[in-house]
């Protein structure tokens, strides 16, 4: 079977990667955690995981209901590193929800005619309308992080982003919209580990993108992004909740709980909804590069 971008993944694992993230993936078993700073050392039992995620997956449609009866707006933006986990932790959040009134929000690159528009323009237009839950997978942030890691825009757009995005977001509060902002984390052993698995796998070769091959290589470059941007967007009306996503199970549950605990709806069961684990969700200052 041929690989995608010529195994470009495996020859990177092979001769490029670090000798420590090559021997982390070389000595851990299925379901060991390999970024050593993470709180714990194995990922957390399908078992447990499973009956959380259904209790709080009720707690979800309780939640749509209550978004649909009132017309309330929620919107619920994911960023981070690449294979970080945000396509899947939507997915759980959706999975048991109407889809009529639950979007997901993916923005190919802009076109030549949005590229000449204000650049927070198209995702206006994407905002939630009245009894809708809206999914960002991405999101203007591209600006702050892989944008500026690639060359795809210039110093000085980057700094007009992050002058115009206060402002944008505290539109987005003061508009009434229920806004959460996910940074997901992942260390670099587990995302190369989570690459080469779809690079070998036909089921999920399309993940893939140029992009990610290429960013393997801007590991550095990326941190110094990452750390510029939750430091310059982090706002009391827009926080940052980051989130270290190197256990998927972990990390959804984290998500979810941390959309419910944030919002008022009707017949809240607080005990399901529980609370978000601090030692992998949190501030900014939990963000491990």
């Amino acid at each position: 079977m041929a690989l995608p971008y010529d195994g470009a993944i495996t020859r990177f694992h092979e001769e490029e990667a670090p000798k420590a993230v090559r021997n982390a993936i070389r000595r851990a078993d299925k379901d060991d955690i390999i970024t050593a700073s993470y709180p714990y050392s194995e990922e957390m039992k399908k078992k447990t995981y499973e009956a959380e995620l259904a209790a709080l997956q009720i707690e979800l449609c309780k939640l749509q209901a209550w978004v649909q009866d009132t017309g309330a707006r929620v919107m619920v933006l994911f960023e981070g590193r690449d294979a970080a986990g945000k396509g899947g932790t939507i997915k759980r959040f959706r999975e048991n929800l109407n889809p009529r009134g639950a979007r997901v929000v993916a923005l190919p690159k802009p076109t030549e005619v949005e590229a000449t528009q204000w650049y927070f323009q198209r995702y206006v237009e994407q905002l939630p309308s009245g009894g809708e839950i809206t999914f960002f997978d991405r999101s203007w942030y591209n600006r702050g992080v892989v944008e500026h890691v690639f060359g795809f825009c210039t110093p000085e757009q980057r700094e007009h982003f992050f002058r115009q995005v206060p402002a944008f977001e505290r539109m987005i509060y003061d508009e009434g919209i229920h806004f959460f902002k996910f940074w997901l984390n992942v260390g670099q052993a587990e995302q190369l580990r989570r690459f080469i698995d779809r690079e070998r796998d036909p089921l999920k070769q399309w993940k893939l993108s140029s992009i990610d091959v290429d960013g393997l290589k801007k590991w550095d470059a990326y941190t110094d992004a990452i750390r510029e941007t939750l430091e310059r967007s982090h706002q009391p009306h827009a926080p940052w909740t980051v989130i270290r996503s190197d256990d998927k199970k972990r990390a959804r549950l984290a998500a979810i709980r941390t959309v419910l605990a944030g919002i008022d709806y009707a017949d809240k069961d607080k005990k399901a909804v529980g609370t978000p684990d601090p030692q992998i969700c949190g501030g900014p200052d939990i963000w491990d590069a």
